[in-house]
């Protein structure tokens, strides 16, 4: 299925479309259910004190439908890209056959790399897309300031990241590159070069954690800054009840936790560039 074409994400997602295209559907039906739980427990919370229950029974069928959603992806997504993971490993194995064994096995375990990105960093990615978009949509119906400020920590994000993928690529190329070597050291059962080949490996992965970490700490102070700031707002400058101030420091929390998967995605994503590029070499 994957024989003669360029192996990436692309051309996955191109071939494996449909089965695919379902996955995203359950992703997304299980992350619009997820995000609308905040605004239940805010009418479930408000319903209770005044003494209505219907709320509440809205709130209870919502989480069993959001159970049995996540079940059901689950149980499918593991099938669709156990496969896809089988073709990538044959496309690999043939497009590769002239290689030394000690670069071929990287490489198969380099293109097992796409399969994990579409099961695990691309579903999250997603999820955090529409996170975003719902929670400011919503935060937007409470008050326009507090969309505004989510949305201006967004932009600050994505301007911090710009500043950090290079280093990305280039910490990434270094361990790819080391691990294309990894067999035929091995191979000379001697302590030695084995020695400094694990040291290599151990400096490359401290560097990119380290970049990743700083990454991190500079977004988590903006995220801190939201949550504090539209608490604030919302109890000092809105009439607002106590399942309203639920809801909005729940939407900006959501809007936080979606933020955090973004560090993953991109430092992945400049992974899976580099890993790209190599792949595309005879």
């Amino acid at each position: 299925m994957l024989r003669n074409r360029k192996l990436t994400i692309g051309t996955l997602l191109s071939v494996f479309r449909w089965r695919v295209g379902i996955t995203w559907f359950l992703i997304l039906s299980e992350t619009a259910l997820t995000v609308l739980i905040p605004l239940f427990i805010g009418f479930a919370i408000d319903g209770l004190l005044s003494g209505q229950f219907q709320p509440f029974v809205h709130l209870g069928a919502l989480m069993v439908a959001l159970t049995l959603i996540g079940v059901i992806r689950r149980i499918y997504d593991t099938r669709v890209y156990g496969t896809i993971r089988v073709e990538l490993g044959k496309a690999l194995a043939a497009h590769f056959s002239n290689l030394p064994i000690s670069s071929l096995n990287a490489r198969i375990g380099m293109g097992r790399e796409l399969a994990d990105f579409l099961e695990e960093i691309l579903p999250s990615a997603i999820s955090g897309i529409m996170q975003f978009v719902v929670s400011a949509i919503l935060l937007f119906y409470f008050s326009p300031v507090l969309a505004l400020s989510a949305c201006g920590v967004l932009v600050g994000m994505i301007c911090i990241y710009a500043l950090f993928h290079s280093t990305f690529w280039q910490w990434n190329r270094a361990l790819n590159e080391q691990m294309e070597h990894q067999v035929s050291i091995l191979e000379q059962r001697r302590v030695r070069p084995v020695l400094v080949h694990l040291t290599k490996l151990r400096r490359f992965e401290v560097k990119l954690s380290d970049t990743e970490a700083y990454l991190y700490g500079v977004i988590f102070v903006l995220l801190i800054g939201l949550i504090l700031f539209n608490l604030w707002f919302a109890t000092q400058n809105l009439d607002a009840t106590p399942g309203m101030i639920f809801s909005i420091v729940s939407y900006s929390w959501e809007f936080a936790e979606a933020a955090l998967a973004l560090p993953i995605t991109f430092q992945s994503w400049s992974r899976l560039s580099e890993i790209t590029v190599r792949l595309q070499r005879g």
